[in-house]
């Protein structure tokens, strides 16, 4: 059937199911390998100098590829920072408040200092609760992190 001019040709292109090669399944295997041996932290920048370091010349960007089309997904791990001395000079004492059994109020009161990030600066807060009730007994909220916010606070 001839087509006048200025219509267009409209043309289809039947989509054939083509199994992945022999490569592409080697390359899949390996990254999912390594995913697993590093415990899902590995990202595909990682896995990609891992190929390579293992002699497969793959590029970033089809490792990325193939590892979103199989749902791999690099799960971050958090930093562990440490926030206590433990190896100082100072006298330890005995925590007498585990051995107690709290049976009514104002029996052991129990205190925390911890600090509130504000816009441009960090507040100190002591909190004093009743171990029994758990009520708020004294709170003290201030700038500087000196002796007056605990005894405020009591």
């Amino acid at each position: 059937m001839p087509v006048s001019r200025g219509q267009p040709i409209w043309v289809y292109r039947h989509l054939v199911e083509v199994e992945p090669d022999a490569e592409e399944m080697e390359l899949r295997d390996a990254i999912q390998r390594i995913y697993l041996e590093h415990r899902r932290h590995y990202g595909y920048r990682r896995i990609t100098a891992e190929l390579r370091h293992r002699g497969m010349l793959v590029n970033r960007k089809r490792v990325a590829r193939l590892m979103r089309e199989d749902n791999l997904i690099a799960v971050s791990q958090r930093k562990f920072v440490v926030t206590t001395d433990s190896q100082h000079d100072f006298q330890v004492y005995l925590n007498l408040a585990a051995r107690m059994e709290v049976t009514a109020v104002n029996q052991l009161w129990v205190a925390d200092i911890t600090y509130i990030r504000l816009l441009r600066e960090f507040v100190f807060l002591a909190v004093i609760l009743d171990a029994y009730s758990r009520r708020v007994v004294g709170r003290c909220l201030a700038r500087s992190l000196h002796g007056e916010l605990t005894l405020t606070a009591l």
